[in-house]
């Protein structure tokens, strides 16, 4: 005899009762709460269609029982922001306005896709302007002439130049800056100090630096969810890689074009084992780069 499906699953898919009221949503690796009422508040939208034309039973729950969605969990908070109350608030400075009406689209809202749209285009409006701060480092005595039709070009003539040679915006006038990343790590080394160190890997790397040049260097392998929401001209020591290989850091530092002109490390002996006296050490290194 066939043995009867549990209740929850069994249920029909117009029949919602099963979602709670509170909802635990896990989009990203980010954590999120919310009212089930503001999930399918939107008709038509994709969470709409997750949470009133489904069973909880197929959707994709993480080993907590949260519902999963796999898209940027940083960006989600003003999805949800919008669905409370059909209103579009960021912070000053926000640089990822392309990034969020992509997550827009996805989740299917128009009316916030229309919203962001003006946003994107005063943004590309002032990135086509010339930037002043760009050029304050070139000799007062050169003629500099934009043509910002062809490709963002700046047509650089002078004394010293002939009229012809061409640098680029966006790869040759690139700003100066230090970036330094650091790392906590433990080793363990035994009573002769001159055994092997039996080192373990590295938990995670810090960024700390400008936050325009943090973004220029490591993109979307930078993870920003411990210090949100900051203008590009600030600076910040919350940052850290979303992989763990110093030499992948350092390969993306060089391709932008720092160098390291400083290093440091310390080291504290924090336990030692009762049975081989080895001594379990606790260290923070940190590497400065810079660009000219």
């Amino acid at each position: 005899m066939a043995m009867p499906e549990k209740s929850s699953c069994t249920k029909s898919s117009k029949d919602f009762s099963h979602f709670p009221e509170i909802v635990e949503l896990n989009v990203g690796g980010q954590v999120y709460i919310t009212r089930y009422p503001t999930l399918v508040s939107v008709p038509g939208s994709l969470l709409w269609e997750m949470f009133s034309e489904k069973n909880p039973c197929s959707l994709i729950q993480d080993n907590k029982g949260r519902f999963f969605v796999d898209r940027d969990g940083f960006l989600f908070r003003y999805v949800l922001d919008y669905m409370r109350d059909r209103k579009l608030v960021l912070p000053d400075h926000f640089p990822e306005c392309g990034r969020l009406q992509r997550e827009a689209e996805y989740f299917k809202l128009p009316e916030l896709v229309k919203m962001l749209a003006p946003k994107i285009n005063m943004i590309n409006s002032v990135a086509n302007d010339l930037c002043q701060s760009d050029l304050e480092e070139l000799p007062t005595n050169i003629d500099i002439a934009c043509n910002l039709s062809s490709r963002n070009n700046i047509q650089v003539s002078g004394p010293d130049n002939p009229p012809a040679l061409t640098a680029n915006t966006g790869s040759d006038l690139k700003k100066a800056g230090f970036i330094t990343i650091g790392y906590r790590g433990s080793y363990t080394l035994g009573r002769d100090s001159q055994t092997d160190a039996k080192f373990r890997r590295v938990a995670r790397i810090m960024v700390c630096g400008k936050i325009s040049l943090a973004k220029e260097v490591f993109g979307d392998t930078l993870n920003e969810s411990r210090d949100p929401d900051r203008p590009p001209e600030r600076y910040t020591s919350r940052y850290y890689l979303k992989f763990n290989f110093l030499e992948q850091a350092f390969d993306k530092l060089a391709d932008a074009g720092f160098h390291m002109v400083a290093c440091n490390s310390t080291g504290t002996c924090t336990i030692t084992h009762d049975q081989t006296d080895d001594k379990i050490w606790t260290s923070y290194t940190e590497y400065v780069f810079c660009r000219e």
